[in-house]
């Protein structure tokens, strides 16, 4: 199993396929990837060489931000989205939808597991 970038390539998998386990590496991304090391996208992940992995190495830390760096780019983005207080930033800050989604139904991912609202009557019990 090649490790690359601190993360393990999945076994088994096209190498296409295998480098998207890297934050950061997408379908394009790896493949261009690919192209500039001069390995086939198709190319089984069980077999790369050492050298290949050290090829993609090279090209995946020169041309682009992933893994810890693009983590930590991201992370003091919306630190200073909150710092500015800004709305995007206080949307951030309310775990709220930060892009203009509606909040009335839906957003349940963004707003974890909806709360009972204690003694609010329903309007059956008013009739």
């Amino acid at each position: 199993m090649a490790r690359i970038l601190g993360v393990d390539i999945p076994k088994n998998k096209a190498i296409r396929v295998a480098l998207r386990s890297i934050y950061g590496v997408g379908p394009s991304v790896s493949l261009q990837v690919l192209e500039k090391a001069g390995i086939n996208p198709e190319k089984n992940s069980n077999d790369l060489s050492e050298e290949e992995a050290q090829l993609i190495r090279k090209y995946l830390e020169e041309g682009h931000l992933v893994e810890g760096d693009l983590r930590r780019t991201i992370a003091l983005n919306i630190k200073r989205l909150k710092d500015m207080a800004c709305y995007r930033g206080l949307r951030h800050k309310k775990s709220l939808p930060v892009r203009g989604q509606r909040t009335h139904t839906n957003a349940r991912t963004r707003k974890g597991p909806a709360v009972a609202i204690a003694g609010k009557k329903s309007i059956k019990s008013l009739k």
